[in-house]
């Protein structure tokens, strides 16, 4: 087996199914296998659609939501494949996508993971797809809004990378959980998902561990992706909000934490509670309106 394509799906079904079937249009040289992993969703009929559709899908259900990594890991621990992709439910892949992804990893034994292009629905990049490590400096200059100031000076782009070309092939720190290839070895090396992270963060932090292992991290836009991610003006569950900010205080206190004098920590931790609630005012603002 050469690519194992992981997709989790919790309450996408029409997402889902959209994305398996980009999947079984791509024209491909190689082996894959689609892993279909459900988070205890509450709408029905995904498991019959796509028995009916696709009875090549392993298709495995969780009773509940058990978080975007550890269903993922479930996944992982189910495929074969020398590589393995994690695809996010809302994605559609191109049909050259999984031949030119394979052919790059192929050619670049060093290199454990590579993301593509990813595009979004209004045909702009989806800056996570090449970043940097969100280290305290990195992180203040993107909150200050620096990068935005001075899109082209590297030292305050440190984050989302805004001054490499999105068209070029560039080494990068960190890709998106949306789209990512994983070699099996470097996998195998560094371990799974950390299921710590529910629902974010999990993807910086499998790069970051992988990177820190001696493989280079990949960002090869000769293909994309269209990810079609929800529309920002809608009211996000605080759950939701509240994991992503948890991701960053998990990754601070599992790589930096012991790097960082106790000042540097007092004002990461300030700002990530500032930025916590800023986003729940903002969010039921947005109801109101």
């Amino acid at each position: 087996m050469d690519l194992s394509i992981i997709l989790v799906n919790y309450n996408t079904k029409a997402l889902t199914l959209q994305a398996i079937g980009s999947v079984f249009k791509s024209k491909t040289n190689y082996n894959i296998e689609t892993i279909v992993v459900d988070n205890g969703s509450t709408e029905v009929g995904l498991f019959e659609e796509t028995s009916s559709l696709y009875p090549q899908v392993i298709y495995i259900q969780n009773e509940g939501n058990l978080g975007f990594s550890k269903a993922n890991n479930i996944g992982i621990r189910r495929s074969k494949g020398r590589y393995i992709l994690l695809l996010n439910s809302d994605t559609v892949v191109q049909e050259n996508t999984f031949n030119i992804v394979i052919e790059y990893m192929d050619r670049n034994t060093s290199t454990g993971a590579c993301g593509c292009k990813v595009v979004l629905q209004n045909g702009s990049l989806d800056k996570a797809c090449k970043r940097g490590f969100p280290t305290p400096e990195a992180s203040a200059y993107f909150m200050l809004g620096l990068h935005k100031l001075f899109p082209r000076v590297p030292k305050f782009n440190q984050y989302q990378l805004g001054h490499l070309k999105p068209d070029e092939e560039h080494e990068v720190d960190s890709l998106v959980g949306a789209f990512m290839v994983v070699r099996r070895e470097a996998m195998e090396q560094v371990g799974l998902l950390d299921e710590n992270f529910f629902m974010y963060g999990e993807d910086i932090d499998w790069c970051y561990r992988i990177k820190g292992a001696g493989w280079k991290i990949k960002y090869y836009p000769k293909t994309s992706i269209l990810h079609l991610k929800g529309a920002s003006s809608k009211k996000k569950p605080i759950k939701i909000i509240y994991e992503f900010h948890r991701a960053m205080w998990l990754f601070y206190n599992k790589h930096y934490r012991n790097k960082y004098p106790l000042y540097v920590t007092g004002l990461v931790y300030i700002g990530i509670s500032l930025k916590l609630a800023f986003s729940i005012i903002v969010n039921k603002m947005k109801v109101k309106s």
